[in-house]
């Protein structure tokens, strides 16, 4: 604890920036935007199987354009990016709430997931990674507790404005925010902070230049098709999880209140394992602790499949919280670790549009074996055995990198 006060006192504004950039960012995520779907559906008279469609469609799109956007914060200023990232998370509040038709609505959830779930966080994530290096763990950790943060704050806040103001007013409350308070506090903060970040990236030292690689080198390693499937793993069961939430708890006959209080020990884990997280990575390095984030994701499962009883929801819960917790810090350090800070926007984006295109494939695939009549035994023992192969893969990857090596 008193190294990182010690940080936080050292980088306050810069840490600071970070965790505004993803607060702002669950506007985006899908845990926030669920809070909308049955008013949604009923102004614009959408069936469940619809709106999830638009839904799905939106995200993948969303996620393909982050490749694309997402390089442009290794040639811009830091400030000219995060500004059209947020002006974009405001126009999309305003689609959102101008939404009248399913076409409409495609637009505000596209612009919503691209700019809040995607850019607003990569800004952030990509920002910690370069410009900290002995504390990129820690500092990584801080600026994502803005996640934890919001699912305990956000849901009660969109319920009280839809109550309020209804789900239009709603979401021009949230785009007003963003121009009111998100935009001038980050311009205080990178102006307070002592890192110069208005240099593009790629205008950085011949050696940074020289000791980084970009995503061509990337996609040609080989050790990176081995992590893949670890990477991917807790975005693609955590989400399938989540959507398809109704099923498991038919299934196991846990109560809606109960799953509910039970978010609430998962959103405490999450922030608790985050934290630790950034410290045993400044400590043992990303590439080494890449393994581990697997192992709370493989027992999560193994309680879904093998305990009974409301009670097993409790560590099933908390062990998909120590899941995300752990993953967020070892993954953002992880390629700044291997393959350089001067293209570190380019890969991250290329990663993040993977990540979401994965949280839009699992709820589709789990729904279909669902609808085959596969069980929760069947659908999350099968789940398991995957991770076991992943989880050797990942073995053969990066943890034998040397620090440096690209």
């Amino acid at each position: 604890m008193h190294n990182y006060l010690r940080f936080l006192k050292s980088s306050w504004a810069l840490l600071a920036f970070g965790f505004a950039s993803i607060f702002w960012g669950n506007f985006g995520q899908s845990f926030f935007i669920s809070w909308y779907g049955a008013s949604i559906q009923a102004s614009l008279d959408l069936s469940a199987g619809r709106y999830g469609a638009i839904y799905a469609l939106a995200t993948l799109a969303s996620g393909l354009l982050i490749m694309t956007f997402g390089g442009m914060i290794d040639r811009w200023p830091l400030r000219r990016f995060v500004t059209c990232a947020a002006l974009g998370l405001t126009a999309a509040c305003v689609a959102m709430a101008a939404a009248v038709n399913p076409l409409l609505l495609f637009v505000g959830f596209f612009l919503v997931r691209l700019c809040g779930q995607g850019l607003l966080p990569h800004s952030a994530q990509t920002t910690m990674a370069r410009y900290f290096d002995s504390n990129r763990g820690k500092a990584l950790s801080i600026s994502a507790s803005g996640v934890p943060l919001g699912e305990v704050l956000l849901p009660t806040l969109a319920v009280a404005l839809i109550a309020w103001l209804g789900w239009r007013g709603s979401w021009l409350v949230v785009g007003l925010s963003v121009v009111v308070l998100y935009l001038p506090l980050i311009y205080w903060l990178l102006r307070r902070s002592t890192v110069d970040t208005n240099i593009p990236p790629v205008l950085a030292s011949a050696e940074v230049m020289r000791q980084s690689a970009g995503r061509k080198q990337m996609l040609t390693d080989y050790r990176f098709w081995l992590a893949l499937p670890t990477v991917l793993s807790g975005p693609f069961m955590v989400t399938g999880i989540f959507i398809h939430q109704g099923f498991i708890l038919e299934e196991k006959t846990w109560s809606a209140s109960w799953l509910a209080t039970c978010f609430i020990a998962l959103g405490i884990t999450h922030w608790v394992s985050s934290l630790t997280s950034g410290v045993l990575v400044d400590y043992f390095s990303a590439r080494r602790l890449l393994p581990f984030t697997l192992a709370p994701l493989i027992t999560a499962l193994a309680c879904l499949v093998l305990l009974e009883g409301a009670w097993s929801a409790l560590p099933f819960m908390m062990l998909l919280g120590m899941n995300i917790g752990l993953s967020s810090p070892v993954l953002g350090a992880l390629w700044a670790e291997v393959y350089g800070t001067a293209k570190l926007g380019s890969i991250r984006s290329l990663m993040s549009s993977l990540m979401i295109i994965s949280t839009a494939v699992s709820p589709i695939l789990f729904g279909v074996l669902i609808d085959r009549g596969l069980s929760v035994t069947g659908l999350f023992g099968g789940a398991g055995l995957g991770l076991l192969v992943a989880l050797a893969l990942v073995l053969f990857s990066y943890p034998h990198t040397k620090s440096g090596e690209a």
